[in-house]
């Protein structure tokens, strides 16, 4: 019986609209009832999160920006972890081969250098938003990630000259097609959930995540139950082939899961 459930966001709990449906929310509260604890693990920003969470009236833990921030069901924090300075300098003030536009985040919010309607689209049901900044002005140690969004093999060139560059000092990830995120070294979703189950006294064998990127990798191979939804990258479903597969983020497939695993878990499942 798992004692947590970690639920990715982006092609996860939230439909393409970016908006998490009816269903979702129901089941998500029959866990809550359950005495199931719920965190939300996430590239998003702790603000845009706990926002969220007010505006649905659920109570959970935040890990967000990828594994750099939890936050505690009353929104204080449990642990950080930012860029290493000289990480951030290098990544900022270099000239990199891409067309590729470039985010900061901090605790502050989401910076970057030009104003792009696309990545707002993303941001619809909490109206988040970036403030534009000059991001070589931006002081290397407020940093705590760095992300990339554009074209996906602009992206895969892209990671190559930071793997080039940044070898061992920064952990590289997509977190989505369009998105290549620089991260602190050793940080993911995985590394941050098993910091929150021992905190809580779980161990990661009691709990259950759901994730369709590489961002959740980590997370997914490292708990007792991990599910990989059919809207996946496919890179995410090769590197974990024997994890089950359901169904897609536009049906509230893990609404449908969840529905079958707390009202007939003895019966084999099927996706939708």
């Amino acid at each position: 019986m798992a004692r947590l459930a970690a639920f990715d966001m982006d092609g996860t709990l939230l439909m393409p609209d970016h908006r998490l449906g009816d269903q979702t929310l129901a089941t998500l509260r029959r866990l809550y009832e359950r005495e199931i604890t719920l965190a939300f693990a996430t590239g998003r920003h702790a603000l845009e999160m706990q926002w969220i969470l007010n505006n649905i009236g659920l109570d959970a833990f935040l890990i967000t920006g990828n594994g750099t921030r939890i936050h505690s069901m009353e929104g204080e924090v449990l642990y950080r972890q930012d860029l290493n300075p000289e990480v951030a300098e290098i990544v900022l003030h270099s000239k990199w081969d891409t067309q590729a536009s470039i985010h900061v985040f901090n605790d502050s919010g989401w910076l970057t250098d030009k104003a792009l309607p696309g990545p707002l689209q993303a941001h619809v049901y909490s109206g988040f938003r970036y403030r534009l900044a000059d991001l070589k002005r931006l002081p290397a140690h407020d940093v705590t990630k760095i992300c990339f969004l554009g074209d996906h093999d602009d992206l895969c060139r892209l990671r190559i000259q930071l793997n080039e560059v940044l070898g061992a000092r920064a952990h590289l990830c997509f977190s989505a097609m369009d998105c290549l995120e620089v991260l602190p070294m050793g940080c993911n979703k995985g590394s941050a959930l098993a910091v929150l189950s021992t905190t809580l006294g779980y161990t990661l064998q009691e709990c259950m995540a759901f994730g369709d990127a590489m961002n959740d990798r980590e997370m997914l191979e490292s708990v007792g139950y991990g599910m990989i939804m059919g809207n996946a990258m496919p890179q995410l479903r090769a590197a974990l082939p024997n994890l089950p597969v359901i169904g897609h983020c536009q049906n509230q497939a893990v609404s449908h899961f969840l529905t079958h695993w707390l009202d007939t878990p003895n019966l084999p499942y099927s996706p939708e």
